[in-house]
Order: structure tokens, then C-alpha cells, then sequence
């Protein structure tokens, strides 16, 4: 009897808290028009590159910001945000209950309760202009003098 209420006990406790509910990293998905782009995601312990569509799994509390480029398309730079989530911040409120100042420390520390924005990551990437044809000049013919 003694150990099933411990581990009841123990199983509300970590239920609290969003770093053992939801976890400290989180996928994001990248995808562009047209596919194939690479995908430089910097924030994270190691950069990390991938061919769209691809997904990469990162801390959520990194600063996250997707570089994608193309040969003939303009690159494009989107920064991430963090933001609470409902679940992350459902969480979070749980150490108010049972996880206390000790587990509000470790989900603020581990970012456990922030998503990042936006995600999935949708890009359309712009075509390089083509360069301006040449304009061609007239000149008039020379007259000779006499």
C-alpha cells in the first residue's frame, strides 16, 4: 500500500511540471516554394543545415533563426520567437501546486513551457531578378569636315 500512494504521490508531483510533461526540446518543421532549399538553422549547440522539407529538433530555449537560400531565389532570414504555450503554460502553473519554486526553476531555466513561433517554418522564395538588358545607344554618324 505504502508504494502505490508513493508513486501516485510521485506521478502528481512530476505532473506539474512542463519539463516532465512536455519535454525540453521541440521539432520544427521547414518547408519552401520551391523544395529543395537549404535550410541553416543557427541557435542550436551545433549549426545545423538540412534540405527542405526537413524537420529539426532544437532546445526551446534557444534562440532559433532559419536561413534559407537557392541558387536563383532571393535567401530569406526568419528569426523564431518563444512564446507560452497553452500546454507549457498549463504546466507551468502546475508547479504552483505540486512542483513549487524548485520546478518553476527548472522550467524557466529549461524554457519547457515556450514554443517556438512560427512553426512549421513556410517559405516562398522570391526568384532573382533578371539583370537589366544592356540599352543600346545611338550615335550619330560623323560628318566629315572639310
Amino acid at each position: 500500500m505504502r508504494l502505490w500512494v508513493g508513486a501516485v504521490s510521485a506521478a502528481l508531483l512530476l505532473s506539474g511540471c512542463a519539463s516532465v510533461t512536455r519535454g525540453t526540446t521541440e521539432n520544427i518543421s521547414i518547408a519552401s516554394t520551391p523544395s529543395g532549399a537549404l535550410a541553416s538553422v543557427a541557435g542550436t549547440d551545433a549549426p545545423f543545415s538540412c534540405v527542405t522539407p526537413c524537420v529539426v529538433e532544437v532546445s526551446r530555449s534557444a534562440d532559433i533563426t532559419v536561413s534559407l537560400s537557392k541558387e536563383g531565389y532571393e535567401p530569406q532570414i526568419i528569426p523564431l520567437t518563444r512564446e507560452i504555450s497553452g500546454g507549457g503554460g498549463a504546466g507551468f502553473a502546475g508547479n504552483l501546486l505540486l512542483g513549487g519554486v524548485v520546478g518553476m526553476g527548472v522550467d524557466a531555466a529549461t524554457g519547457a513551457a515556450m514554443d517556438h513561433h512560427p512553426n512549421p517554418v513556410v517559405v516562398t522564395l522570391q526568384p532573382v531578378p533578371a539583370p537589366a538588358a544592356p540599352v543600346a545607344r545611338h550615335r550619330k554618324p560623323r560628318v566629315p569636315t572639310s
